[in-house]
């Protein structure tokens, strides 16, 4: 159930040596119509094992969170010109992928683009082999979606950011394990 393709900080995944959970910068990533971007990915050895999720990865060297959503952004759909808002949701999820469990931290920054084109400039290999393309959505296609997408409850979360505007203060999603 990756929200993401992993991409181990520093080589070793998460619970490794004592590292802990995973750092991970996410974007919620909504266009001057109000959709939102997502990448379909799946099991490296099981196309028919796939979902939709957000944009980002993990937090690499001394980089910040706000950082590493833009690189991760950058990286996978080619989007640079974005304007970076605040953190609105928090997330603690543990999945099996690629023969491994990780174990993450996610927070999820709010970012608008007037851009739409979509291109990966820099997937990793396991990435190249996980991750089929982009779509964006609007609130009404994610609610009716019968695919799998992460966070579980992401249209729910659209819908109220888009009604009320972004929390005071970043929200803290359930745990998601799988």
């Amino acid at each position: 159930m990756p929200a993401e393709t992993p991409r181990p900080a520093g080589g070793s995944r998460a619970g490794e040596g004592g590292g802990g959970l995973r750092r991970v910068a996410r974007v919620v990533l909504l266009d001057p119509a109000n959709r939102i971007l997502l990448l379909h990915g799946h099991e490296p050895d099981d196309p028919a094992d796939d979902w939709w999720f957000t944009p980002g990865g993990g937090v690499e060297g001394d980089e910040t969170r706000e950082q590493a959503a833009l690189r991760e952004l950058a990286e996978e759909t080619g989007i640079t010109e974005v304007e970076l808002g605040p953190v609105l949701w928090r997330r603690t999820c543990s999945f099996p992928f690629a023969g491994r469990r990780w174990d993450q931290d996610e927070w999820y920054y709010l970012a608008r683009t007037a851009g739409t084109a979509t291109g990966a400039t820099a997937l990793t290999e396991l990435e190249r082999r996980s991750v089929t393309g982009a779509r964006w959505w609007t609130c009404p296609e994610l609610a009716r979606a019968r695919e799998t997408v992460y966070p579980t409850r992401l249209a729910e979360l659209l819908r109220t950011l888009l009604d009320e505007g972004p929390p005071a203060g970043p929200v803290t999603l359930d745990t998601e394990i799988v």
